[in-house]
């Protein structure tokens, strides 16, 4: 045992952490202190989200580092993280029990998940039981998407709201129950299989902190102009992605800091004001749609496997490619930058922005391969993988969307303009180290003596294009347009715009985007 314990005969609140690892602005935590009750804050591994084939060992290495300060956090206020292993429902059974002494579980006290279906169906079976039970269970928002949501008018003005609300503290003190706290495991021994991703970030409220005011205050303000490349993006995006996802720090606290330091900036000689303010700004939007897309997945679940858009159901299904999707997940497809940041991805986990919408356009237009492969395969080697912003995502940069403009990238385009120097392609690509600039973007045009003397044999050394993307662009344009075009998609586009479409946008523009753009075959 560690710190105050409970006298029998109390009751226990129970506080179940999951995507919310912290002590600092947690609803569930604060509540269930208001009862006086002794706390069991629990923590538990569940064999269903290990086994998730997005599940990779590296998330699991995040989540333990944050376990770890959390489990410090509540020891140093007198309680301690209990931890467990195994089925959800079955871990409630055995942890009643131990409670059965202490007068029982009086409530459990948790945040609002919108997770993979797993854990949608996970939480629905634990509702049941604590009900059966005469549990009361409180969930409380721990960002701006909202359950059972009617309807999306309004729903910019209920995330103002909330996003402005004072932030909870943090308890100062706690009275833990007597339970046995458990430990944490080692990452071996969660069965997990080995990991690409050797040089991932680190977990942690505190780490989350430091990313926090290194963004706001040192490296932030460039981050407008600097966010698509992915050389100056490792620097200029706050990096606070997987914090986000995990719950080591939460979306209110990084939106109130970036508007505490916008307050500065203007207080501030507009020649000392630099790009700040518009790169905080442009974050602070992104923090915006963080919510916009998870709330899309909390509304309709399925679209975590089925097309948003049913109209759209067949057509890449059955055209699914299993060498051009290796060729793909090994960054061996001939186009240089693509093939970068595949080879970045699996050793570091992370991407910026641009490049991940890049990754699934190729795939899904230049490839014609079905998102959901693609989606698990990113899903996997995302540290921050947040499924609500991911498959949403993936489905958006897919063009199964109804509502989206069809973007497809240029490789090619992308490589020019955003990493002119092929500084970031020589990196991950050490084979094409000597290629001149001039051919870094197609390597496959050198002569001979160019591949003799760069030492890269195109075919040997380096691939040639898994496929041309002219014909492949043209073919994918006109199988997307044609599938858009029928009535019952431009039915369906209307349906998932009022479920799904930003209202942000003025009315005027709504009708144009629910109905389909041009494709930016260049973006």
């Amino acid at each position: 045992m560690s710190g105050s314990e409970a006298s029998p005969g109390t009751g226990v609140h129970v506080v179940w952490f999951k995507r919310d690892l912290r002590i600092d602005d947690h609803a569930a935590l604060h509540a269930a202190l208001e009862h006086g009750a002794p706390v069991v804050a629990l923590y538990v591994f569940e064999p269903e989200l290990l086994a998730q084939p997005e599940s990779d060992r590296a998330q699991w290495g995040f989540v333990l580092e944050s376990l770890a300060e959390l489990d410090a956090a509540l020891r140093a206020r007198g309680a301690f993280l209990t931890v467990r292993h195994g089925t959800i429902l079955r871990v409630f059974e055995e942890l009643g029990r131990e409670l059965e002494a202490s007068g029982g579980m009086r409530a459990v006290y948790a945040h609002e998940e919108t997770g993979s279906r797993v854990t949608y169906d996970r939480d629905l079976r634990l509702g049941a039981w604590l009900r059966e039970r005469g549990i009361p269970w409180r969930e409380f928002p721990q960002n701006g998407v909202v359950r059972r949501l009617k309807s999306r008018d309004g729903w910019s003005r209920n995330w103002e709201r909330r996003m402005r609300q004072p932030l909870v503290a943090a308890p100062q003190h706690l009275v833990a129950a007597p339970v046995a706290p458990g430990t944490l495991p080692a990452l071996d021994a969660l069965g997990l299989p080995p990991s690409t991703i050797v040089d991932r970030q680190r977990g942690g409220s505190a780490e989350a902190v430091r990313l926090l005011h290194g963004f706001l205050h040192e490296r932030g303000e460039d981050y407008q102009r600097a966010m698509s490349s992915p050389l100056e993006g490792w620097d200029a995006c706050s990096r606070l992605s997987p914090h986000l996802a995990h719950g080591t720090i939460s979306v209110r606290t990084v939106l109130q800091a970036l508007e505490a330091r916008a307050d500065e900036l203007r207080a501030l000689p507009r020649e000392h004001r630099g790009s700040w303010l518009g790169s905080l700004k442009s974050f602070g939007a992104r923090l915006r749609w963080h919510c916009h897309f998870v709330q899309k997945l909390e509304d309709e679940p399925r679209i975590e496997f089925e097309n948003v858009n049913r109209a759209m159901d067949g057509l890449r299904e059955q055209d699914f490619d299993a060498a051009r999707f290796a060729a793909w997940c090994e960054g061996r497809t001939g186009y240089p930058m693509v093939d970068a940041c595949i080879r970045c991805l699996r050793r570091t986990g992370w991407l910026n922005f641009r490049m991940r919408a890049m990754l699934v356009s190729f795939a899904a237009y230049h490839l014609w391969l079905h998102w959901r492969e693609v989606g698990v395969f990113l899903g996997r080697h995302f540290v921050d993988f947040e499924p609500g912003i991911h498959w949403s995502q993936v489905q958006m940069q897919s063009g199964v969307t109804g509502i989206n403009t069809v973007r497809i990238y240029s490789p090619k385009k992308q490589l020019r303009d955003q990493d002119p120097e092929g500084t970031f392609v020589r990196r991950w690509v050490p084979e094409l180290a000597r290629v001149p600039l001039q051919f870094l973007d197609e390597p496959h045009r050198m002569g001979e003596a160019d591949q003799e003397a760069a030492g890269c044999r195109i075919g040997t050394d380096y691939p040639a294009p898994i496929v041309d993307h002219d014909a492949a662009v043209k073919a994918a344009k006109q199988r997307v347009y044609a599938a858009r075009r029928t009535d019952e998609a431009r039915a369906e586009s209307r349906r998932v715009y009022a479920k799904h479409g930003s209202r942000k946008r003025p009315p005027s523009r709504r009708g144009a985007r629910a109905a389909g753009t041009r494709a930016k075959s260049g973006a």
